[in-house]
């Protein structure tokens, strides 16, 4: 541990690998492999969570489709469409749709900004 670097921040202190003797580095890898060991399980649980929960979210959306397909099966035909002129649009705005073709119709409706 002869060029050993402490952080001051949290007090750790960085060996650089190439200064370590062959003990320490044995000393270091038998830490790691304890901590990686101590922590399977919980991680294993954490995954186990997680399968669960995707499995959940994947259960609700296929539910969800499944309702989507009955109400669109039992769904009545859609009707004709109404051209009925609308009872609340203004006179000028109105226009024949047997009389005169969609493109004319569309010249005729002159859109304007209102002042406030």
């Amino acid at each position: 541990m002869a060029n050993a670097k402490t952080n001051v921040s949290d007090g750790s202190t960085t060996i650089d690998p190439q200064e370590m003797s062959k003990k320490e580095l044995d000393n270091k890898r038998k830490e790691i492999t304890k901590y990686y060991s101590e922590n399977i399980p919980s991680l294993k649980t954490q995954l186990e969570y997680e399968e669960l929960l995707r499995d959940i979210e994947k259960t609700r959306a296929e539910r969800l489709q499944a309702q989507m397909y009955i109400a669109q099966t039992m769904a009545p035909e859609p009707e004709k469409e109404d051209d009925t002129p609308i009872a609340n649009m203004p006179s000028d705005m109105r226009v024949d749709t047997n009389a005169i073709s969609g493109a004319e119709a569309a010249q005729q409706i002159k859109r304007t900004l209102k002042k406030s």
